[in-house]
């Protein structure tokens, strides 16, 4: 014989999937991190055979840990554990700081490797993909913060932060899988787009799950998702224009002097 405690209503199973799904969209933000950095980063890391400098390594272990640290308050926050998810927010501020220090060096360390091999212009052309990606993600982080106490907003814009990192990890298995072998050195901007394109259905997701509980998409994924992909596809013209190698030209020339 149900008794009344065994027995769960169709609309409390519905608000605990609405609860999680958030958690579960974090872990896959984490499953694709992980397995896109497999074959060029893991895998070779744990092989021994990873040739790369403390800048790129120092680079890849902040925005893993960033992926664990997204996973661990999605979870805090679907439990009820509200009082540890806000007070661990600090954590996720200094972290966001430090991948945006670092995402930055990254890029310019890039550069360096491109003008070492003859490939100036080149590197400089590609280094949009990585700057403008790590800004796009500043300026999310930014106003997730600001809007911590509008959870609706709050949530939502970090699901956005995170899927906009994913871009570069479903890249390592265009590069491993479909890319022809060529001469070493950046690949040309728009060979990013299908990549990003591909790492974007995640937000498909939340917009179709926004459409089933809200009857409609919340406008942090309407206007958010807009500017991520405006922001992909100007990558290719903007990185062709002579202010763009004018500026990032100078920057590159600073940091060769250091």
């Amino acid at each position: 014989m149900t008794t009344l405690t065994d027995y769960n209503p169709p609309r409390a199973v519905a608000h605990a999937q609405t609860t999680y799904f958030y958690f579960y969209m974090a872990l896959a933000c984490l499953a694709v991190a992980f397995l896109g950095f497999a074959p060029t980063y893991w895998l070779p890391l744990a092989r021994g055979t990873l040739s790369a400098s403390p800048v790129i390594h120092f680079h890849g272990l902040l925005f893993f840990a960033w992926s664990l640290y997204f996973a661990l308050q999605s979870w805090l926050a679907a439990s009820g554990r509200i009082a540890r998810h806000r007070a661990s927010g600090m954590i996720g501020v200094s972290l966001a700081t430090a991948m945006t220090i670092f995402g930055f060096l990254a890029a310019v360390s890039a550069m360096k490797r491109s003008a070492a091999a003859g490939l100036t212009d080149d590197g400089i052309a590609f280094a949009i993909v990585p700057l403008s990606g790590i800004a796009f993600f500043a300026v999310v982080f930014a106003l997730a913060v600001a809007a911590v106490r509008r959870p609706d907003t709050h949530k939502r814009l970090m699901l956005l932060a995170g899927i906009s990192l994913l871009d570069a990890a479903v890249a390592r298995w265009f590069i491993t899988f479909l890319a022809p072998p060529g001469p070493v050195g950046p690949p040309p901007v728009p060979v990013t787009i299908p990549p990003a394109i591909v790492a974007y259905l995640l937000l498909v997701v939340a917009i179709v799950h926004d459409w089933r509980r809200r009857g409609r998409p919340h406008p942090v994924y309407v206007y958010g998702g807009v500017a991520l992909i405006a922001v992909k596809l100007l990558n290719w013209p903007i990185s062709l224009t002579p202010l763009w190698h004018s500026f990032v030209g100078g920057l590159l020339a600073m940091a060769q002097q250091q």
